[in-house]
């Protein structure tokens, strides 16, 4: 666990401190949508987020609450793609150096984000390495920083203003969110989405959204403790592949989340597919489970108004084209 746990108060104050830097993404309803769910669904779009996804958000607000001395020493982190390119982003605006470790079979379309940014890039074997470890191995070595992609309390603070922005546009058309459903990795976004309903709409229930072979929080939620998921699942999500929560997150989790959801390929792809063809927007799979989740059912919208993540739209064009066939 990396530092103390993080408040509403720490929520509030990110949303403060990284509006300068970020795009303040609206709120999006479709009439076909409310209809297949029968709800009022209000969707959060994070691809048209600067770099792409969410994780601008907590990458910007803890590299802002880096002491001036050590941002001489540089940035490192491990990632998939999103947290990678939003650290590097963070990092290139504050003039600093950002070192990521990707893993080898990382999409190249993250990949090459990544590096416009600025950053180095070193790769590692996805199913053979401990890659916090290795990123801690690199840090130490650089005299850098380390910034984890979501066992961090300035992380979840960061992510959590997302939720802050949807509950006041909902309060804006005078909704009142009944339910929240967040795509969940390591559980740093949906941690910061739990704390900014806590104090801004504490009747709202927060779902976890996963997908298949890549539970670990829905297990560790029905368990009581931190479980490991089996890890054989399918990489199609790669910006979800965790394979437990992190130690921080799931304190913050564990009382405060409704439950846990799992959905299909089939159902990741359905959810990319009418997210570009109604909603006009790009999204990768990971940033489609939540609204899949909807979509399928699996988190009821029936008679209320439900809040869903879309929480990036980094996606390999092979890929999404598959999504568009399927």
């Amino acid at each position: 666990m990396t530092g103390a746990l993080p408040s509403h108060a720490d929520v509030r104050a990110a949303a403060a401190r990284i509006a300068p830097h970020i795009i303040r993404t609206p709120m999006l309803r479709h009439r076909l949508l409310d209809e297949l769910t029968g709800g009022t669904i209000l969707v959060k779009p994070e691809p048209l987020q600067r770099t792409g996804s969410f994780k601008l958000r907590g990458a910007t607000n803890a590299a802002l609450l880096m002491p001036e001395a050590a941002r001489a020493g540089g940035v490192v982190t491990h990632s998939s793609g999103n947290h990678g390119q939003a650290t590097a982003c963070a990092a290139a605006m504050l003039g600093m150096s950002a070192l990521i470790a990707m893993p080898q079979d990382a999409p190249a379309i993250k990949v090459d984000s990544t590096r416009r940014w600025g950053a180095e890039i070193t790769f590692f074997d996805r199913r053979g390495t401990d890659r916090e470890a290795l990123a801690e191995r690199l840090a130490a070595e650089r005299g850098a920083t380390l910034l984890p992609p979501f066992d961090h309390p300035d992380i979840i603070a960061g992510q959590g203003t997302l939720a802050l922005e949807l509950f006041a546009d909902a309060e804006g058309a005078g909704l009142a969110l009944d339910a929240l459903a967040v795509c969940t990795g390591g559980g740093g976004l949906i941690a910061g989405c739990a704390l900014a309903a806590e104090g801004a709409s504490p009747a709202t229930q927060i779902w976890a959204v996963e997908p298949e072979g890549w539970d670990d929080t829905r297990l560790s939620l029905e368990a009581g403790q931190r479980i490991a998921a089996d890890g054989q699942g399918e990489t199609l999500c790669d910006a979800l592949l965790s394979l437990r929560p992190g130690a921080l997150t799931f304190a913050v989790n564990q009382p405060r989340l409704a439950g846990g959801v799992v959905v299909t390929r089939a159902e990741v792809f359905r959810a990319m597919r009418f997210a570009f063809e109604h909603l006009k927007i790009v999204v990768e799979p990971g940033g489609a489970v939540a609204l899949a989740a909807v979509l399928a059912g699996k988190v009821e919208a029936r008679g209320r108004t439900v809040g869903v993540v879309v929480s990036g739209g980094n996606v390999d064009p092979a890929v999404f084209a598959q999504a568009l066939a399927a």
